[in-house]
């Protein structure tokens, strides 16, 4: 359906989905995925799709996350360019994509709608999604409010769904591709694995203190808000968690200045590890080498090809 050669789709990261990290995926043979609000106008999205077609002739898609926000965000102007632009995937996340689906289909693209559950997955299907993402607790960003892991979601979803599924959240290896098949999915999303990698567009710092984190390196922010976020436990994040336990209802203005988006960006860009927030997975715990994509992507194939066609294989018993 996507036109692309392994089932292995790069996550839409605030930040981090620029021209360099997509192509590298897209040239692997994997779906990259630019960030619409990453760049700060509809304008330099157009700029940034043109620089992404230069270093790659491989299908990419583009993300846009629709979220309330304190600056509304022309989010119709956005959609405009990605299909002034020829791009033919986009992956949609936050609030329901429908108002704007009409004219993405009609432009002849295929739309992911990203889902951390099945009542929402049911949903997107039944409004014309032609594929979603399921992320499951174990995920960076948003993990929704169920907390239900994708050992559970993916079977639910092979079982209710009639269009194809990504499983997202957890995966970084080939184990985890044999197993999000074997569960029913179509394919793996992933974000933070991507981060760690040559070509991510984050500072070093950053990918280092991924490779040397452990799967219990997340913290679970705004749980107290009911929109929940999972981030890479630093002191940032510490103290945003202890304002939430004080007595009472929580504030966001109390935590406001703590969480920005900018100060996240700053992290990425210079380094600087406790200057703010920024989205990371339970998968840390699996990241242990800073791989070019191409390197990272065909690993996880040869993994999974060996799983299937050896492991598990080999424990069929023939019939008596």
């Amino acid at each position: 359906m996507l036109g692309i050669k392994h089932p292995i789709v790069q996550g839409g990261m605030q930040w981090v989905g620029r021209a360099e990290m997509t192509s590298a995926v897209a040239n692997a043979g994997g779906l990259g995925i630019l960030t619409a609000l990453t760049q700060p106008s509809p304008e330099d999205l157009r700029k940034e799709i043109e620089r992404c077609r230069q270093m790659t002739d491989q299908p990419f898609a583009v993300n846009l996350t629709i979220l309330p926000t304190i600056k509304p965000i022309p989010y119709g102007d956005y959609v405009d360019v990605i299909i002034d632009s020829g791009i033919k995937i986009i992956e949609t996340a936050g609030r329901n994509p429908e108002p704007f689906l009409g004219a993405m289909k009609a432009a002849g693209i295929k739309v992911i709608h990203k889902c951390t559950s099945i009542r929402h997955a049911l949903k997107a299907e039944s409004i014309g999604c032609d594929m979603v993402s399921v992320d499951g607790f174990e995920c960076a960003g948003h993990p929704g409010e169920d907390d239900v892991t994708n050992l559970i979601l993916l079977p639910l979803a092979a079982q209710r769904l009639k269009i194809p599924f990504i499983a997202s959240g957890g995966f970084g290896d080939g184990r985890g591709l044999a197993a999000a098949l074997a569960l029913g999915a179509d394919g793996i999303n992933m974000g933070t694995r991507f981060m760690a990698t040559t070509e991510a567009p984050v500072h070093e710092n950053v990918k280092q203190a991924m490779v040397e984190a452990s799967e219990l390196d997340t913290a679970l922010l705004f749980r107290s808000l009911r929109n929940t976020a999972r981030v890479f436990k630093n002191s940032i994040a510490e103290q945003v968690l202890e304002i939430e336990d004080q007595e009472g209802a929580t504030n966001f203005d109390d935590i406001a200045p703590l969480v920005k988006g900018t100060r996240g960006a700053v992290v990425f860009e210079r380094g600087d590890m406790e200057y703010g927030v920024w989205s990371a997975g339970m998968v840390l715990g699996l990241i242990s080498d800073i791989p070019s994509c191409e390197a990272l992507i065909q690993r996880i194939v040869d993994e999974a090809q060996e799983i299937i066609t050896t492991r598990l294989q080999g424990l069929i018993k023939p019939q008596e």
